[in-house]
């Protein structure tokens, strides 16, 4: 059966629904190898257009459980983008003078300029995932926060920045296969983090919590879309499918050529 990755802004998804195994059409990574290079290629070419125009803005939010893949995505999906044109920002615990701001205020800073491609790797989502596990506020201000994320994304819709969301399903099995892989592969020790097996203790919690800001904030000029992400390969497959073809349709133009060009002659 399809699986949807785009998910409809009118109905309410169960994460238990979707299935981190699914590749779709394709059996392994050789099918899909052509088709990922072929958008990174595209890519390339569809950043320098708006980068050129500069009247649009591209921002990609990745959400997922520890080990996910956000950076893999990161470096793969975006291996072809210009990184003059490109903003990559991480968000971790928030500081003592961003916790003195609402939870949105060091968000909106990173937010990319017209012509620009920003990436978050998490997101203002943490303050409705961990902050709402961990119970670091309230209930009743946590809720608060998805009307408050729909208004802050409706806002830079408005302006012109174009918001994809991405949450990379894996497994819990899958989580404890890489997870393992850090502490086996010495080239790969710096990424295990102690604290990561007690995020992972707390699967389930998580997974409602994820459910939740999917269902509450998946909107129409903001929509969420489930990437399958056991499979690597597929995960980086679907998400430059989808940045290529959102690109596509902001129709974008070079800016014509100065006045008189024509007739300039470099001696």
């Amino acid at each position: 059966m399809k699986q949807p990755i785009l998910l409809p802004s009118d109905e309410r998804i169960r994460i238990k629904d979707f299935d981190p195994d699914y590749t779709g059409n394709y059996k392994d990574k050789d099918e899909a190898k052509a088709e990922l290079e072929k958008n990174i290629a595209r890519m390339a070419e569809l950043q320098e257009v708006l980068y050129a125009e500069g009247k649009h803005a591209l921002l990609i939010v990745l959400q997922a459980m520890d080990a996910g893949g956000k950076d893999g995505v990161i470096r793969n999906v975006m291996s072809g983008i210009n990184p003059q044109g490109c903003r990559v920002t991480s968000f971790k615990a928030p500081t003592p003078e961003e916790l003195s701001h609402d939870f949105l205020w060091r968000i909106h800073a990173h937010v990319p300029p017209k012509g620009y491609i920003g990436v978050f790797n998490r997101s203002h989502y943490e303050d409705v995932l961990i902050v709402r596990v961990h119970n670091l506020v309230p209930e009743a201000v946590w809720k608060k926060r998805y009307e408050h994320i729909n208004n802050f994304e409706k806002l830079l819709a408005d302006s012109g920045v174009t918001i994809l969301k991405f949450f990379l399903h894996i497994s819990q099995d899958e989580q404890k296969e890489r997870l393992q892989k850090r502490l086996e592969d010495k080239t790969k020790n710096w990424k295990f983090n102690p604290g990561d097996l007690k995020e992972r203790a707390r699967w389930d919690e998580y997974m409602r919590a994820y459910e939740d800001a999917i269902n509450e904030c998946n909107t129409s000029w903001a929509p969420w879309h489930v990437v399958p992400a056991n499979k690597k390969w597929y995960r980086n497959l679907v998400v430059s499918e989808r940045l290529v073809e959102v690109l596509e349709s902001l129709d974008m133009k070079y800016p014509p050529a100065p006045e008189g060009i024509e007739e300039v002659v470099i001696e």
